[in-house]
């Protein structure tokens, strides 16, 4: 069941329940938003609803077009390659270095996102998934001790985020994900083998983008 949320501001409202209806599949790719029917359905006047349109544009869940309005993404096979090649060099750049670097305290905070990951991949839980899945490597990137490469894994992962919210099979039973390539790159970090967490991650990238093309195609 949906916890409520707070929310401190209009723009806050609006985006936690778009992004809610985009991941629980209530909207459709290519579907479009228009900022008047959004604001009557959520009792808030347009400002705040384009500003929510707005961030999520920047997770890559949006397109905003030019005296025409915004309407869900609908990312091609093409650019989902384009976008885990990209990331997939960040990445393993970011993770070599944390292998060298990394210490109790990421240790710890990956530990925890795996036993949230797994809960909400008991669960069900489509939007707590995305969540403990983007802090396992955005924890994995802050290891590395570059901050600059950190917010650029940072914005790769709202990028691809949007593709399994697109296209991933979450919800049928068949395709149920696990954590366990999330449990093998801890156990690589936690002996700093650089090597073979690089192998690792290169892995889990690729068996994700298989994934997802194989939805793109059905």
């Amino acid at each position: 069941m949906r916890e409520p949320r707070l929310y401190t501001t209009s723009a806050d409202y609006a985006y936690q329940e778009l992004r809610h209806r985009i991941i629980t599949k209530q909207l459709r790719p290519g579907q479009r938003l228009p900022e008047v029917n959004i604001a009557v359905q959520m009792g808030v006047s347009r400002t705040p609803v384009r500003e929510a349109l707005r961030r999520l544009a920047s997770e890559g869940l949006v397109i905003i077009i030019p005296n025409s309005g915004a309407r869900l993404a609908a990312p091609s096979a093409k650019e989902i390659e384009d976008t885990f090649l990209v990331r997939e060099q960040l990445e393993t750049l970011a993770i070599r270095l944390a292998a060298e670097r990394i210490g109790d305290r990421h240790l710890r905070r990956i530990e925890e996102a795996l036993v949230e990951e797994a809960r909400a991949i008991e669960e069900r839980d489509l939007e707590t998934y995305l969540e403990v899945n983007e802090a396992f490597h955005k924890t994995v990137a802050d290891a590395s001790g570059n901050r600059v490469l950190a917010e650029y894994v940072e914005n790769i992962l709202a990028r691809t985020n949007a593709y399994v919210v697109f296209y991933d099979p979450f919800y049928q039973s068949e395709t149920t994900p696990t954590i366990e390539a999330h449990k093998e790159i801890l156990m690589a970090l936690r002996s700093h083998d650089g090597e073979k967490c690089v192998k690792l991650m290169k892995r889990h990238l690729k068996e994700s983008i298989e994934g997802l093309n194989r939805s793109v195609e059905e």
